[in-house]
């Protein structure tokens, strides 16, 4: 950081002439340093956990308010402001990308699909927010993305590709991988099982959520598929139970999810038979359990891909938490870690002969 010189001059009271000193000079300096910040320290860039933390009310109650997923509206500001960390957020509080179009309020301008773009420009994220919805809800090409179901965020990304929200390629298979990746979509069971007051914001058990932890099994009255079935929320994951005669393209058909959605979250292959009384999941599974299953023991016949069904956590990250090959299977009555990586074995240190001119250790610091 370059340090900047200011030259004032000194008074002589004896022949009234100014004067240049470099101690005055040194000393204005240090003063002006210490009274005001400096300005290329900048302000501490927000990690993709503390977005989703700082964001993820306002996104639920625009969600009870308007029907936008909150997992959308959560991988959308992720992905157009960088965390909220970009030019445009940090300087106009746009977390959305949105251009000036009709706007008549503040501008900034940056460079995007072409040099020096107009972008709408904000008080507060809040503000940026309910324009984000606003702008949604009162544009026709976007009017079709509202007759979706409301847990459906792959169909909400496509749609918002496919209306032209932005040019990127990718960007739907961008946003879904957001999603998945950071389980946004728990913020939509939230809302549709009720948690969300649309007009206090207020959530309920809130301080269950932003740790990433759930309650193990509840029944969710709204999920809005069209099926008479129970659908359960395990691990906050909507779930339901096999019953006999269920097959995976079965469940498919009658829960209208896309051709490859159920064996995805579920890691099945074409044909493969179901067993009553297991769930199968409408979505991606979660990175851990829900606390207070921290271990499990494993039965008789156990395979890891029960464990991860029973649990409601990715079978890949079950491999991973317990250190183990993918395809390999536990042993019966061992331990498999649900929530934290598996302790690093310990190797045991055999003492050796003691040798009387080697009792210390000497340490070198090296420049």
């Amino acid at each position: 950081m370059r340090g900047i010189w200011l030259f004032l001059p000194r008074f002589n009271h004896r022949n009234h002439l100014f004067m240049n000193g470099r101690k005055e000079r040194i000393g204005l300096l240090l003063i002006l340093l210490l009274l005001f910040p400096l300005q290329g320290q900048g302000r501490e860039k927000l990690s993709r956990e503390d977005y989703v933390k700082t964001y993820s009310d306002l996104a639920m109650k625009e969600m009870a308010r308007v029907g936008i997923p909150a997992s959308i509206t959560l991988a959308q500001g992720i992905l157009e402001s960088s965390n909220g960390n970009s030019t445009l957020a940090t300087k106009g509080n746009n977390h959305f990308g949105i251009k000036c179009h009709d706007w008549t309020g503040k501008k900034i301008y940056h460079d995007d699909d072409k040099k020096h773009e107009c972008f709408r420009s904000y008080d507060s994220p809040y503000e940026s927010y309910m324009d984000h919805s606003q702008f949604l809800t009162t544009r026709s090409r976007y009017a079709s993305l509202f007759e979706l179901k409301p847990h459906d965020y792959r169909g909400w990304a496509k749609g918002l590709k496919k209306a032209g929200y932005a040019t990127a390629s990718k960007y739907a298979d961008l946003l879904i991988k957001i999603i998945e990746e950071n389980e946004l979509y728990r913020f939509d069971v939230l809302v549709l099982n009720g948690e969300m007051d649309s007009e206090t914001g207020a959530v309920k058990g809130r301080g269950k959520l932003n740790d990433g932890e759930t309650d193990a099994k509840d029944e969710s009255p709204g999920h809005g598929y069209n099926t008479s079935r129970e659908v359960l929320v395990n691990n906050k994951v909507e779930c339901i139970v096999v019953q006999p005669g269920d097959t995976p393209e079965s469940i498919r058909q009658e829960m209208d999810l896309y051709a490859n959605e159920l064996y995805r979250y579920n890691n099945l292959y074409k044909g493969e038979e179901l067993k009553p009384g297991q769930f199968i999941y409408l979505q991606s599974k979660r990175r851990k359990a829900a606390r207070g299953n921290e271990i499990h023991v494993v039965k008789p016949g156990e395979t890891m891909y029960d464990i991860s069904q029973i649990y409601g956590v990715k079978l890949e990250r079950l491999y991973k938490m317990n250190r183990l090959t993918e395809g390999a299977q536990p042993d019966e009555d061992t331990e498999v870690y649900l929530r934290r990586k598996k302790h690093e074995k310990v190797l045991k240190l055999h003492a050796l002969e003691e040798d009387p001119e080697e009792d210390e250790m000497q340490f070198r610091l090296e420049e």
